[in-house]
């Protein structure tokens, strides 16, 4: 009797150390205090009363990094929140070598944050978040690499800035669109002064051209009923007048 109660204590005993790991979890095994290995996924064995494990889940978790209110390097006071992509790749580091992995990874993140948009004046920072998403998350994968961790993306969601810095950004966009149109308006007088002064000079060097605008000039004037239509002597008549006119006032030599 007493050898049949022993044999069902052993056989309860070793089911009892079964465990069993899902395909994205990886066991972290201790034996009297000490690290013994990785065991998982699927089914394995620990000693009852002398090993146990710590489970760690090896896919990739979303963190969101709540609003932040920092300062840039133009001293404007923004607030800023960004979301935070990272998986564990050496389960035992992520044990051994950090208290609390997952506290790690987001205050780091978080002083990364505020430390990189300190570095940036206020306009690279809307203008230039990409450039500052990759920098942060080279910088926080550099941090967390001891800890087996793998920062994969790290993005920037909101930048809020204070309503006295959008009036003034919104008046140095007014500013700007203004002096743009300023100087499309000054290209196009210019461009057509010189097309007028090409023309003038083509005109003046043909007689014919001129007295074709001129005609051009009279048929315009005629498209309006209630306007009065002057009509323009050709330029030879006007000066043969003048030389008859001269010729005929000249005194007569006898």
């Amino acid at each position: 009797m007493m050898l049949l109660i022993s044999l069902g204590v052993l056989i309860f005993l070793l089911l009892t150390g079964f465990r069993i790991a899902q395909e994205y979890e990886r066991g972290i095994i201790f034996r009297l205090g000490r690290y013994r290995g990785i065991k998982g996924p699927g089914l394995y064995w620990l000693i009852p009363f002398f090993e146990w494990q710590q489970k760690i889940d090896t896919r990739t978790r979303t963190v969101d990094l709540e609003r932040q209110e920092t300062i840039t390097k133009d001293s404007v006071t923004i607030k800023v929140n960004a979301v935070l992509w990272f998986r564990v790749v050496e389960p035992s580091s992520a044990i051994l070598k950090v208290a609390n992995y997952n506290q790690a990874v987001y205050q780091l993140s978080i002083t990364t944050l505020r430390n990189i948009i300190g570095q940036h004046v206020l306009d690279e920072v809307l203008k230039e978040r990409e450039e500052i998403n990759r920098n942060l998350q080279r910088l926080v994968d550099e941090a967390t690499y001891p800890w087996g961790i793998k920062i994969e993306m790290v993005e920037m969601k909101d930048v809020e800035i204070p309503e006295s810095m959008q009036r003034a950004m919104a008046r140095e966009a007014e500013a700007i669109r203004e002096k743009r149109a300023r100087i499309i308006k000054a290209e196009a007088e210019l461009a057509a002064a010189e097309k007028l002064a090409e023309s003038a000079r083509i005109m003046s060097e043909s007689a014919i051209a001129l007295e074709l605008r001129r005609l051009q000039m009279i048929s315009e004037i005629g498209i309006d009923n209630n306007t009065t239509t002057v009509i323009l002597m050709p330029s030879e008549f006007s000066n043969a007048a003048k030389s008859l006119t001269d010729l005929v006032k000249a005194p007569k030599t006898t």
